[in-house]
């Protein structure tokens, strides 16, 4: 990032007052497609797209260089079975079944990925239909397995990513996926809390889907996720459509705010594309062939208000649902963390931990006086001094909403390593210095 850009962000984010990007205004009812790497540059995605959180497609120029692309297709653009029976088939992998509802999501099971290539060769050469039903492997950890190839190198532009920055700093968990799956397959409408990706080497939550061989996805984006085209979408009992394609949309007393609803957007990603889903967007994929993709959930201070904002809903509908035991419940407030970590994965007192990481680690290469060179970590991304300045602004706008939620004044805090108003403090003095770089 250079001092232009920065200076043009919190510019922007002054202007929202604290308020989750991309929460008003029409959808823009087109999706621009960059042909050339050569001419865009970091700042102009980050000016056009991540900034004001709006989608674009980067054409397969941008992936040319993978090893997905080179290991994982065969030469006539179809998934390479017998390299990935090499390379990965005594390797368990999580597969769903697309035909079977459970809650909002498909039931799951575990399996050895030679399996399930078994059945993906059965289901082709049986017409496309298995008395097992349509079977899509899923959420696949593979950048954390030792066995992983040179799978992908990820862009300049999604070099800003906070959560696996975070996730690799615990060597815990990633937030990077492998989907592979025969044509049919499909996911239910989600909404992209984080920033995702979807590619198809075939076809990255933003999302970033990464397609690898000559597979095709049809992307909808229905609905953003902050504002009023999100309730226009939602049913007389409050909830959100699992499939958008289903006919009960049409039904007008269960949907009776539907005709509400702009028209959704439509994107098919062709092999080697990358979608950029930005965060709060909700959205739904249905592939059109055999398709493997590589997703890349990430988050950075351009949606960082937007998590902050989603998990004070997520809290709060935690405690609509247990407010009858409110009075009665000993530590009341804490168990509503508890539950709501369960559902979302994180509560506040994580969220403060992953703040709290980020934002020493940004400390940290502020303090190393790098002028105007660069550092480089553990994820051979690149980090100037200027995005670190910015990173640095993000947080403390944040922090100091998490610190004044009175819910967050209610944990004990007492063993933190460093106490959450120290790290606003030395966040907003750290503002101070770096004004003028």
């Amino acid at each position: 990032m250079d001092r232009e850009t920065r200076v043009f962000a919190e510019s922007h984010f002054r202007g929202l007052r604290g308020r989750p990007a991309g929460g008003v205004g029409a959808s823009p009812g087109r999706v621009d497609f960059i042909e050339r790497p050569d001419s865009f540059s970091y700042a102009d995605f980050f000016k056009r797209y991540l900034l004001p959180n709006v989608p674009c497609v980067f054409s397969s120029a941008f992936t040319e260089g993978w090893g997905s692309r080179r290991h994982w297709v065969t030469a006539a653009g179809k998934p390479d079975f017998e390299h990935l029976l090499r390379k990965y088939g005594e390797v368990v992998v999580p597969v769903a079944n697309c035909g079977l509802r459970e809650y909002n999501s498909n039931p799951k099971e575990q399996m050895l990925l030679r399996d399930y290539i078994s059945y993906w060769k059965d289901y082709i050469q049986g017409g496309y239909s298995s008395p097992r039903g349509c079977l899509y492997l899923k959420d696949w950890h593979l950048c954390r397995d030792s066995l992983a190839e040179d799978v992908f190198t990820l862009p300049m532009y999604f070099s800003s990513d906070w959560l696996n920055e975070y996730w690799d700093t615990l060597d815990v968990d990633d937030y990077r996926f492998i989907y592979m799956g025969p044509a049919g397959t499909w996911y239910h409408l989600c909404a992209a809390t984080l920033l995702p990706v979807p590619c198809p080497c075939l076809p990255l939550p933003h999302t970033l889907p990464y397609p690898v061989d000559s597979g095709r996805a049809s992307l909808r984006c229905p609905v953003r996720g902050i504002g009023c085209q999100e309730e226009a979408l939602r049913d007389c009992h409050g909830g959100l459509p699992y499939d958008v394609t289903s006919p009960a949309l049409l039904d007008s007393q269960l949907y009776p705010m539907r005709e509400h609803c702009s028209p959704p957007l439509e994107v098919t990603q062709e092999a080697g594309e990358m979608v950029f889903v930005p965060s709060g967007w909700h959205h739904q994929v249905h592939n059109l062939d055999d398709t493997i993709s590589i997703n890349h959930n990430w988050v950075n201070g351009c949606n960082l208000a937007n998590m902050w904002h989603f998990l004070q809903q997520e809290l709060r509908a935690v405690q609509q649902e247990v407010s009858e035991w409110r009075d009665t419940m000993p530590d009341w407030h804490q168990h509503c963390q508890v539950i709501m970590r369960s559902c979302s994965g994180i509560n506040f007192e994580e969220f403060y931990h992953f703040l709290k990481i980020i934002a020493e680690r940004r400390l940290l290469l502020l303090a190393k006086g790098m002028g105007h060179g660069e550092v480089e970590d553990s994820q051979d991304t690149r980090l100037g001094p200027q995005q670190a300045a910015f990173d640095v602004s993000r947080i403390a706008e944040v922090l100091a909403s998490v610190v004044a939620h009175p819910d967050f004044q209610r944990l004990d805090t007492s063993m933190f390593s460093l106490q959450p108003e120290e790290l606003l403090q030395q966040l907003e003095e750290v503002m101070v210095t770096t004004a003028s770089l």
